[in-house]
């Protein structure tokens, strides 16, 4: 897992939308929607439920958000 698929994740989920954070983040969606899938497979969980225009994390995702914030904070 790498510091920048973190970051990746948190700006999805405090954007709620994967587009908006593509965007903010100058990469295309299809390849921030692959990086996310890919820490869901190396997680073995679901962190985000995808709807036609938003996200929503699971129970697992909020969790994982929290740790993914300090990580991030720590290496900042």
């Amino acid at each position: 897992m790498e510091l920048r698929v973190l970051r990746y994740f948190l700006t999805t989920v405090k954007e709620g939308n994967i587009t908006r954070a593509a965007n903010l983040l100058h990469i295309t969606q299809p390849t921030l929607s692959r990086q996310l899938m890919e820490l869901e497979m190396e997680l073995g969980t679901t962190l985000l439920i995808r709807g036609k225009r938003s996200i929503t994390l699971t129970d697992d995702g909020f969790l994982f958000k929290q740790q993914a914030k300090e990580i991030v904070t720590l290496a900042d």
